[in-house]
């Protein structure tokens, strides 16, 4: 980027509010960006005031006025068509991925999702709903990750592996591209359809991974990286400790869970923490429990037994993200920071949970994306068609 273009970004970013940044499972500030005319970053819609708006506004206005809103857990049923249990065996161990699915239509594009540290494949809920109603004929694949969600591993004599895994990048970007493509053997495809990587926090540096690797082929369009760039996710590493033991360690009852994330503004839309956080937590086997109840309920993921892994997913982020092949966008949610190698645009009223606190106008921003680099909608200038046609 010139010098002329950084002024400049900076200029128009001097502009906007900042917030002070809200740590959670990746921690990353508010920030976003671009480069080239396939590699871009524009400001999301702000004349849209739809459920986003709304939804983020009531979490605001319950957490200042204790006001008493419904916490029950929304089915993921209300959101995907489908999910799958896919096998992968190796020579040391069995995977079975756990994805949530949206089946494409006709010749639709594949949209594969990947979440961040500590959340789980139904933090994309509500993301792809609108992203079914901005593209109707694109599928969704929302992958979880070893350790997250209802993804198993297990020893060759089939006994589950708990924590700690192994959460090396080259090992997720892998199991990314192996339920993938067990996805495809699951529908009997005989070829993968166009395919738009996306990943939030950790899952950022996962797709641009698989993006630069090129383990998928031709069939990969493009990639997008919601709030994470390498400079300011190194440095919020700093902090990741210091947040985690704020966190509480256990909750009463789901219901209290979700309460937690909305109050506690890591989630800001109430409705997307109905859907993803009862995937975040289980039933502790609490021995001092009485016969015939349950232990509290605790994070499914225990993101402190992460840490050696926090550099490894994030350095080398900003290279990898500008020389990989295919489209390329970066969502960042505030203003606060300039990494050296990207310009930065903005998302307002959302937190480092972009696509759950405005799961519309960032399936909006995608959609876009997506359509810019569909080359199935390529149409060749008239002199160049009508030659074309002219040669035997």
């Amino acid at each position: 980027m010139s010098d002329l273009q950084r002024s400049f970004a900076k200029a128009k970013l001097a502009q906007f509010p900042l917030e002070p940044p809200i740590p959670s499972s990746a921690p990353l500030e508010e920030d976003k960006n671009a480069e080239e005319e396939e590699d871009e970053i524009q400001p999301l819609p702000e004349s849209q005031q739809d459920e986003d708006s709304a939804s983020a506004s009531s979490a605001s206005s319950a957490s200042s006025a204790g006001t008493i809103r419904p916490n029950n857990p929304i089915l993921w049923t209300d959101y995907f068509a489908q999910e799958y249990y896919l096998e992968n065996v190796r020579s040391d161990e069995t995977v079975i991925y756990h994805v949530y699915v949206i089946p494409p239509l006709d010749k639709g594009p594949l949209f594969v999702l990947h979440h961040g540290a500590g959340s789980s494949g139904l933090s994309f809920a509500l993301f792809a709903a609108e992203l079914r109603k901005a593209l109707p004929c694109a599928g969704v694949l929302s992958f979880e990750a070893r350790g997250h969600g209802e993804t198993v591993v297990k020893t060759p004599d089939g006994h589950i592996k708990g924590a700690p895994h192994d959460l090396s990048l080259n090992l997720l970007s892998s199991d990314l591209v192996d339920a993938v493509k067990l996805f495809q053997a699951k529908l009997d495809w005989p070829h993968l359809p166009e395919i738009v990587l996306v990943g939030h926090s950790l899952g950022g540096p996962i797709v641009t991974d698989v993006a630069l690797t090129g383990t998928l082929g031709s069939s990969v369009l493009g990639y997008a990286v919601l709030d994470v760039v390498e400079g300011s996710a190194m440095d919020a590493l700093q902090k990741m400790n210091s947040y985690l033991a704020t966190r509480p360690k256990s909750f009463s009852s789901l219901a209290s869970g979700i309460e937690w994330h909305t109050r506690s503004r890591t989630l800001r839309n109430i409705t997307a923490a109905r859907v993803s956080v009862p995937s975040l937590l289980c039933r502790s086997l609490d021995k001092s429990a009485s016969r015939g109840e349950s232990g509290p309920w605790i994070w499914r993921t225990d993101l402190s037994a992460t840490e050696f892994y926090w550099e490894n997913w994030f350095a080398g982020l900003s290279k990898k993200f500008l020389e990989a092949k295919g489209g390329k966008l970066l969502i960042l949610a505030g203003t606060d920071r300039l990494d050296k190698e990207l310009m930065i645009g903005q998302m307002q009223d959302a937190g480092h949970f972009i696509h759950e606190d405005q799961p519309g106008k960032t399936a909006m921003v995608v959609a876009d994306f997506y359509r810019r680099n569909d080359r199935s909608a390529l149409i060749l200038p008239p002199k160049v068609g009508e030659s074309l046609k002219r040669k035997p």
